[in-house]
């Protein structure tokens, strides 16, 4: 029907100004366009569920098993602590053993977990160098990225684009077969960082040394209602003891033998009551010297106790992507009552929230600045799934199953590669090894699945099979091939390769793989040149995103927790992109040339 190629185009251009206006989750703005083209009659329900068929995001959820196994066990850890030993002095020195691991790791991993673990080893050297962190984080996830390129299950990216060119007929990727130019790019892209980088990144603070100074060093105490108080019927928030403008948190209240954690602002006081605030150094002596409260003494001399004596620290800690804790406010979370620790600021892309936190938001690579216990912060970490900075966490390791995951992504990676058996099926069996053997329990290994990111390569498959019934794809490839009816096949090469770098810039890089590759794949058939080059160059520039911390999760996670800005990424991501641009344009038809289809 006529109505149809325009209507998809409508939808299409839909999705993309959702991306970029951010209101709801890529996965949730594919899902609804998928719904209204349901509705819409241009596709069919068997159209939408032969998606699940299609064996890519099966392969990618049991390398997300996998890759979680390598970290529960400890050898990424393991990994992370021995850097140490190989680091020099200054940014350079820190950066050579950081980029060269992330290298060696992330074609065999997924490369989120390597950053994660990777992160607080890079924050802890730096810091002990007196080099600021923003010099090192930048460069580790570019690293990352750039490693994943080598390999078919070093990004979900690669194996996508293979699982849609398959279903377009052709001929499945074997897993070592991008790395030889892929490795070219990425030793390239090592030396552009080490030489440029030192000069290029900012100093940055991190968000506890941009709060240092900033906020009065805070103090836990008792105090107690007396009789005749001014106090007794009175609101907490009238008496200036809730959230918000207060001189004091209350965490907990007694009352005889009744104890009321996290007390509403709208609780009423009684004579008697006692009260654990939390507050600082001046609020506090205000208190003690007043007659509506009574302090009862923890220290001979002042009638309350800094929580440095009880073994607190101050620590950060990034929202993981599956967070618990994403998208509440933070009132509703009781951190105070249900894990004794006091939030002092979050961080958000380049701005600190410190006022009115109880109604805030939390979202994906926000970082907390919380103060507690160690203790208490690793249970409040691990149970809302958050990424501490600290250092790296040995607690909870399976290092005697360490051999079983290194034995089961060395198999998957090994027999894939001599052809024994299609990826999926091997990486199937890796993911169910691993929970079998122990390396990981069912419950983690749920947990370790990027479930979004499923349901975004689901909603995009729906989506492009869209764009191919109503011609949509055949449509742009047609006025592509048209524009360059002159140009030799390599600069419509170097095109789609440019395309690719800035659309998945702005995008999601899974959403753009998914979109383009079939565009490539009709550009090369229309032609009549083998489109295998032209799918590689997809699948490289989808990988490569360096200019802005949106296009990848490893960028995301560095942009926040190295305090970072926007154009921070520019400044040497723009410079990478170009160079991986100009180096695909050159390397891609060596390795595949541009001839006749077969």
């Amino acid at each position: 029907m006529t109505w149809q190629l325009p209507f998809v185009s409508l939808v299409l251009l839909w999705v993309f100004y959702a991306f970029v206006r951010s209101r709801f989750s890529a996965d949730v703005v594919v899902m609804i366009a998928v719904a209204v083209l349901l509705g819409a009659g241009v596709l069919n329900a068997k159209e939408v569920l032969s998606v699940f068929s299609n064996s890519a995001p099966i392969t990618i959820a049991c390398l997300f098993v996998i890759s979680a196994a390598l970290e529960r066990t400890g050898c990424i850890a393991w990994l992370g602590e021995h850097l140490e030993k190989m680091a020099g002095e200054g940014a350079s020195g820190i950066m050579v053993p950081l980029m060269l691991a992330a290298l060696l790791i992330s074609p065999f991993i997924n490369n989120t977990p390597v950053v994660i673990i990777m992160t607080p080893v890079a924050i802890a050297m730096a810091t002990r160098r007196g080099v600021s962190p923003s010099k090192v984080l930048i460069p580790l996830s570019y690293a990352t990225i750039l490693g994943g390129m080598c390999t078919m299950v070093g990004t979900s990216t690669n194996i996508l684009v293979d699982g849609v060119a398959r279903q377009a007929g052709m001929e499945p990727f074997t897993m070592f077969e991008l790395t030889a130019p892929a490795a070219i790019i990425a030793f390239a892209g090592f030396l552009l960082m080490y030489f440029f980088a030192p000069r290029l990144l900012p100093d940055r603070e991190t968000l506890s040394q941009q709060m240092a100074g900033m906020q009065a060093r805070r103090y836990m105490a008792e105090i107690f209602i007396p009789e005749q108080s001014p106090l007794t019927g009175k609101t907490l928030s009238e008496a200036r003891l809730a959230n918000g403008n207060s001189i004091a948190q209350v965490l907990k209240l007694l009352r005889g033998d009744e104890e009321i954690q996290a007390p509403a602002a709208d609780f009423r006081l009684q004579a008697g009551d006692r009260l654990f605030i939390h507050t600082d150094r001046a609020d506090i002596l205000t208190l003690h010297q007043s007659a509506a409260v009574g302090t009862i003494a923890t220290e001979a001399d002042t009638g309350f106790e800094t929580l440095d004596r009880r073994d607190a620290v101050v620590m950060e800690v990034i929202v993981g992507k599956g967070s618990r804790y994403a998208a509440r406010p933070m009132r509703d979370l009781d951190i105070s009552a249900r894990y004794g620790i006091h939030v002092i600021a979050v961080h958000r892309r380049d701005a600190n929230v410190n006022a009115n936190l109880d109604a805030f938001e939390l979202e994906f690579g926000d970082v907390l600045l919380i103060e507690g216990s160690p203790l208490q912060i690793r249970r409040f970490a691990e149970n809302g799934d958050l990424i501490t900075l600290d250092a790296v966490h040995g607690e909870n390791r399976r290092y005697e199953k360490a051999p079983i995951a290194l034995a089961t992504i060395v198999g998957v990676m090994g027999l894939a590669a001599f052809g024994v058996m299609p990826i999926e099926a091997l990486a199937l069996i890796g993911a169910v090894t691993v929970v079998a053997t122990g390396c990981l329990d069912i419950e983690n290994a749920y947990k370790s699945i990027e479930w979004p990111i499923l349901l975004l390569i689901f909603g995009m498959l729906a989506i492009s099979i869209a764009m191919d019934k109503v011609g949509l794809a055949a449509l742009v490839a047609e006025q592509v091939v048209s524009v360059g009816t002159d140009l030799p096949p390599w600069i419509i090469l170097s095109l789609i390769l440019l395309i690719t770098s800035i659309m998945t810039e702005l995008f999601s890089n899974n959403a753009v793989a998914v979109l383009l590759t079939p565009v490539a794949i009709s550009i090369a058939q229309q032609l009549g040149l083998d489109p295998r080059p032209f799918v590689v160059g997809v699948m490289i520039c989808a990988s490569a995103s360096f200019a802005t911390p949106i296009g990848y999760q490893t960028n995301t996670l560095v942009y926040n927790a190295g305090g970072y800005r926007f154009t921070d990424f520019m400044r040497l991501g723009l410079p990478l992109n170009i160079l991986v641009w100009l180096l695909g344009t050159a390397l891609i038809p060596l390795f595949w040339p541009l001839v006749p289809a077969p």
